[in-house]
């Protein structure tokens, strides 16, 4: 009709309009924060990889801390979205757990084909501004929470296995933390597969029906500590470094790199900031290292197991308990993945080729199982990178729970990898 205006003139259509740049933007930041990490990532390489100017892109985003802060918000909301979505599809907690977790992984296949939007992970929250990082953190908390009311509704009514529920929601969505980096190294036909072998190895466990190993049943093996390597092997000079990489790795792990300052550790040691420059170039020089510290006592763990005459589903649990030890006890924690995009792209491919070196132990120690008939053929990489993955985000495991005897939480933690969550 006259006088009336056109549907491209309508706000209402200039604010969908408004509103899928917006999502074109997000999707483009994630998968730069995916790949490179937002600490490498500008806000002029966003708009370039979308025809953009830096300038038409601040219509969109304040700064970078509000980009970062809206794609940590909306991956975590895309999530809620798929918890809402399985509690309208079926009743049955069992199968809201797996499918939120099938749908996590189909979430980055789809971004892959280019069938969906990408989502970034939230690997650097610790690094934002505390109105942010709160938001954020009770939002992450809320998806905990949810999953975790699935398994006590599906241990009430008889679905699911009995176990410790927070402890193996815990162990569920860290699981998860890495998918969108081993998913994207795949290849294409194996990626397709790996939802439906993480949904038998959650759903029956990893232990075939011959094997009669009960972790609770055997004592955990304690290994060799490990010594920091370093220049300088004189004794006290390795006590100070080692000293050194469990405070950075501390606060790393719980503030992230941009978070972290280099007063703080020194404070948190009672030295001066002089006796950090005695032994570390800068504060990427201390994150390479504790990398590096993290990484020699994961390769002490795993070839003290390996040379042991163990079966295969021994030598698995022995590293993953040995390990879970590590992260909350004394001797570590081990650094957290999620500070890796801090590190410049050559020592982040050396630091990787020898983690994913590290990770194949865990691989040989499954596949010696499905030899011997004690550990079912799941899918190695698929076990192997989620069992990764949990171990990552073992850490602190007593901010979530009571733990009175840490080799039994780590016997809980480890528990649905090898029985599943369907009760018999």
């Amino acid at each position: 009709m006259a006088g009336q205006p056109s549907s491209s003139e309508s706000p209402f259509n200039r604010g969908i309009q408004h509103e899928a740049k917006r999502h074109a933007i997000l999707s483009r930041a994630a998968k730069l924060f995916n790949t490179r990490g937002a600490r490498a990532t500008t806000l002029a390489d966003v708009a370039s990889k979308l025809g953009l100017t830096k300038t038409s892109l601040y219509y969109y985003v304040k700064t970078k801390e509000d980009l970062i802060f809206q794609c940590y918000e909306a991956s975590i909301a895309n999530a809620h979205q798929t918890l809402d979505q399985v509690e309208l599809e079926t009743n049955d907690p069992l199968e809201r757990i797996l499918g939120f977790m099938q749908r996590h992984f189909d979430t980055i296949l789809d971004a892959l084909a280019g069938r969906g939007d990408y989502f970034a992970a939230p690997l650097e929250i610790a690094s934002l501004k505390a109105g942010h990082k709160e938001f954020l953190e009770k939002r992450y908390l809320d998806i905990f929470l949810r999953v975790r009311g699935y398994l006590r509704e599906g241990m009430t009514s008889g679905t699911i296995r009995q176990s410790h529920s927070t402890t193996t929601a815990r162990a569920l969505i860290g699981a998860l933390d890495w998918s969108f980096y081993w998913l994207y190294e795949m290849k294409p036909a194996d990626a397709a597969r790996a939802g439906g072998a993480m949904r038998d190895l959650f759903t029956r466990g990893l232990f075939s029906a011959e094997c009669d190993y009960n972790p609770a049943m055997h004592p955990f093996m304690q290994g060799t500590p490990v010594s920091a390597r370093g220049f300088d092997r004189e004794a006290q000079n390795r006590i100070k470094q080692e000293a050194f990489f469990k405070a950075g790795t501390r606060f790393f792990n719980t503030k992230g790199f941009n978070g972290t300052s280099l007063d703080e550790i020194a404070e948190n040691l009672q030295v001066s900031k002089g006796a950090f420059y005695y032994h570390f170039a800068n504060k990427e020089s201390l994150l390479t290292q504790c990398y590096d510290y993290s990484m020699d006592q994961l390769e002490a763990i795993h070839s003290e197991i390996d040379a042991q005459s163990l079966n295969g589903p021994e030598k698995l649990d022995q590293a993953c308990r040995r390990i879970f030890n590590v992260q909350n006890s004394e001797l570590g924690p081990l650094i957290r993945y999620n500070t890796i995009t801090a590190l410049s792209p050559m020592k982040r491919r050396k630091v990787l080729a020898r983690t994913e070196r590290l990770n194949d132990y865990l691989a040989s120690f499954i596949d010696q199982g499905v030899a011997e008939g004690l550990l079912r053929p799941i899918g190695t990489t698929v076990v192997k990178n989620l069992m990764m993955g949990a171990i990552n985000a073992s850490m602190d495991i007593d901010l979530w729970r009571k733990v009175d005897d840490l080799d039994s939480t780590a016997v809980d933690y480890f528990d649905v990898f090898y029985f599943g969550l369907k009760s018999v």
